[in-house]
């Protein structure tokens, strides 16, 4: 099976929208460095969240990155985002879930293959876990933002369960 590290953003809208479970459905465990929870558990962070990390599940482990914390070529991301990049660097076989264009576009440089919260509900639809419609308008209600073509086109890519309109 393979590993996925996760960020604070994918983890985040998965548990606003009830869909965190697919997580362990599709990938058994998930990684996340200790940058990550903390954001997660930062003041402020929605009631959800914080309440879903007291009962934080077992799939969901804590590992802190070994090497390259100082990496100047992550200093312009976010904490969680660099701790993410690193900690799946460290990883074999890994899938970095990660919502930052930034994170994404460094990810990419490393050639550590990424996905972020689209990508997971889209796979999760594909592997009839949810309804990609359903879940894409829960995203919708959070603060979470991407463009009308890229939903559209999303849907279209995992219409796999969408029920007929």
């Amino acid at each position: 099976m393979r590993v996925v590290v996760a960020d604070t953003s994918p983890l985040n809208y998965l548990i606003l929208i009830g869909h965190i479970e697919v997580l362990r459905e599709m990938y058994e465990t998930a990684l996340v460095p200790p940058e990550v929870l903390a954001e997660l558990a930062a003041t402020g962070a929605p009631a959800q969240v914080s309440e879903w990390l007291r009962a934080k599940p077992d799939w969901l482990q804590t590992r802190a990155v070994r090497l390259g914390v100082d990496d100047p070529t992550l200093m312009n991301i976010g904490e969680g985002e660099r701790a993410a990049i690193l900690l799946a660097q460290e990883e074999a076989d890994v899938l970095l879930l990660i919502d930052d264009a930034a994170g994404r576009a460094e990810a990419n440089r490393r050639r550590i293959a990424n996905t972020g919260t689209l990508g997971v509900l889209r796979e999760a639809a594909l592997r009839e876990l949810l309804d990609l419609r359903t879940a894409l308008n829960h995203l919708a209600k959070t603060n979470f933002r991407a463009s009308a073509s890229l939903l559209e086109q999303i849907l279209r890519q995992g219409s796999g369960n969408l029920p007929s309109r």
